[in-house]
């Protein structure tokens, strides 16, 4: 009968704290039940965990042994078990989940996607030590998959998916004097796409703003929403992916903005710019009749944000 647990007792030289926080840590990461002080209990599937801990205890002069357990009769299983039971942490998950999905109008899709983000690494993390899952990781997951339906009611509905294919370079020739098609409306990343094109890939380009991809203009190049030859591929938003199928990824000033274009479209890493960025964009709509003259007031945007970067 193949052990069900495996054992580690381990004991760490006084003297070296780092060692001991280390430990601690990847105790905690792995998800170990304590048993009692200096003795840790994995499920057979989990236990990898301790063979990888106990030759950098050895190496530093600490004790460090594994050894399987079988409980011999149901009540010791089910009282081993027990001490995985992620239930409290999966609860916890679901009160922020519910907060955060009570937030989504009053975030916005920025910060809200940041959020749902944040909490789909928290459920993941629980998920990955939860060795027995049962009816609290299945209503974690429920709850997280509510969360992410509303935000896509709220801010999701017209944005493009990420397609999976490679990019592959492009020759700015075959793109002169065309017509670029887009859905209307356009915000940060379509905006800083067209002024991208209108300054470094094609300067007689001309805007077509498009409700439905069905509208778009015969030989047009369509760009920023599904199966349009230019749009997110993998984690590039579509500034990123013109930018890199055209050479243009090595200028640093355009690198720079794609980054903060990035930040505002889809979260990640924040971009100190990105705030006033988003402002002044916010600024230009509220100005702006129609799709055109948003587009020409964030083409001066862009301009003064690129220049500022080059110097």
């Amino acid at each position: 009968m193949a052990p069900m647990f495996q054992t580690l007792v381990l004991s760490l030289p006084t003297p070296n704290s780092t060692l001991r926080m280390r430990v601690w840590r990847a105790l905690k990461e792995c998800g170990a039940a304590v048993l009692r002080d200096g003795v840790y209990l994995l499920p057979a599937e989990g236990a990898g965990a301790f063979a990888r801990l106990e030759p950098e205890i050895r190496s530093h002069g600490g004790l460090a042994i594994t050894f399987d357990a079988t409980p011999h009769g149901a009540d010791d299983q089910a009282a081993l078990r027990a001490r995985f039971d992620r239930t409290a942490d999966y609860a916890e998950l679901v009160e922020r989940i519910s907060a955060a999905k009570a937030s989504l109008p009053a975030l916005g899709p920025r910060r809200g996607l940041t959020a749902l983000r944040r909490l789909e690494q928290a459920l993941d993390k629980v998920a990955r030590i939860d060795f027995f899952p049962g009816e609290a990781k299945r209503q974690a997951a429920a709850a997280f998959a509510s969360l992410k339906e509303r935000y896509g009611e709220l801010y999701a509905r017209n944005e493009p998916r990420p397609s999976m294919k490679g990019l592959r370079p492009l020759e700015r020739t075959r793109y002169q004097k065309r017509v670029w098609a887009t859905r209307k409306a356009p915000w940060v990343d379509r905006l800083a796409s067209a002024w991208l094109i209108k300054r470094f890939i094609d300067r007689d380009a001309k805007f077509a703003w498009i409700a439905r991809p069905s509208e778009r203009p015969k030989k047009a190049v369509g760009f920023d929403y599904d199966g349009a030859e230019f749009t997110h591929v993998k984690n590039r938003v579509t500034f990123e992916v013109l930018a890199s199928a055209f050479g243009l990824d090595h200028d640093p000033a355009l690198t720079r903005i794609g980054a903060a274009v990035h930040f505002l479209d889809v979260g990640g890493i924040p971009v100190p710019e990105a705030n006033g960025l988003e402002t002044m964009l916010k600024g230009a709509k509220e100005k702006a009749r129609g799709d055109d003259a948003l587009l020409a007031e964030a083409m001066r945007t862009f301009d003064l944000l690129y220049s500022g970067y080059r110097a």
